[in-house]
């Protein structure tokens, strides 16, 4: 035979040979370096410090977000299919067009029986109750936008309404008449159209697509009942 065969009686190759047998005698060469530091780039550090937000200034802050809410009045100015106002949400602007709306359609000369403010809170809470509305019907029938993504929307959305109220503050100026009121009544029909359908570009894809005209109806009241108090609208 060519090999003797190993004894049953040996207890060395009985027992199992270990599973990293043999890494002892592996050795470390001297001349390899084994010894470093886990550093983070310094590119990388710069970088993170330039994108931190807590470092800079208040002017650079609010030149900031006011440059993020006029993006925002940009893309409803020319509305189309993006998801701007949906991924960088605020309430900044939705805020400000309130409050200006609100003022301007305060009573242009106060009296002793009403000066006025009661209509700013109910300028004020009809937008945010509506927006509020509608926002709970769109995710009521399964929209996939966040609650306060929706109430971004709406709310910059009455940027064209807002322009219609200036509008219509100028044109009432000069005399009453049937001219004034068709060219007053011209100017909201077009922002409401406008309202509607940037409001829609953005929140329609949001919808399932058998209830989009369920979720489109009461953002068509919302704008209609604005642009009516906008229309109806006659100073002291």
């Amino acid at each position: 035979m060519a090999e003797a065969a190993e004894s049953p009686g040996d207890p060395e190759a009985a027992l199992p040979k270990p599973l990293f047998a043999g890494l002892s005698d592996i050795s470390i060469s001297q001349d390899i370096p084994v010894e470093g530091e886990i550093t983070i780039p310094m590119r990388s550090r710069i970088r993170e410090f330039d994108n931190s937000t807590l470092n800079e200034s208040v002017r650079s802050t609010i030149m900031r977000d006011l440059k993020a809410v006029g993006k925002k009045f940009m893309h409803v100015l020319y509305p189309r299919k993006s998801n701007t106002l949906l991924r960088d949400w605020d309430l900044w602007g939705p805020l400000i067009l309130c409050v200006t709306l609100a003022l301007m359609l305060q009573q242009g000369s106060a009296d002793n029986e009403k000066d006025g403010g009661p209509q700013f809170a109910e300028v004020f809470v009809i937008i945010w109750f509506g927006a509020v509305t509608i926002t709970l019907n769109s995710k009521l029938l399964g929209g996939n936008i966040s609650f306060f993504q929706s109430l971004c929307v709406l709310g910059y959305c009455i940027l064209p309404l807002t322009v219609a109220m200036m509008v219509c503050r100028l044109v009432l100026l000069a005399d009453s008449g049937p001219i004034n009121f068709m060219v007053r009544l011209f100017v909201v029909i077009v922002m409401f159209a406008w309202s509607v359908i940037a409001s829609t570009a953005f929140l329609a894809d949001s919808q399932p697509p058998n209830r989009k005209a369920l979720a489109v109806y009461p953002v068509f009241l919302f704008y209609f009942v604005i642009s009516w108090m906008i229309l109806t609208f006659t100073p002291k």
